[in-house]
């Protein structure tokens, strides 16, 4: 799920751009966990008036202030390589 919050923060908004940008996840895996940081109150979904209709997630308040969290253990991770 932190690697969903980053790809967020990272610009990822629609479902294949989230496929993208975690690699190898299964669809059916990364939607549930779309819909569990939905319910977290992290994501909200929300459907683009568009044709053909499509959905995007953004980042709501609360996901918005795991930005700091989520880049310091981004810078973390790359100096313990």
């Amino acid at each position: 799920m932190l690697a969903i919050v980053w790809a967020s923060h990272a610009g990822a908004v629609r479902f294949n751009e989230f496929r993208y940008a975690l690699g190898d996840v299964p669809p059916r895996t990364l939607a549930a966990r779309l819909s569990e940081l939905e319910e977290a109150g992290v994501l909200e979904r929300c459907v683009v008036d568009a044709r053909p209709p499509r959905v995007e997630y953004r980042l709501t308040e609360h996901g918005l202030r795991l930005e700091a969290l989520v880049d310091a253990l981004r810078r973390w991770a790359r100096a313990s390589v």
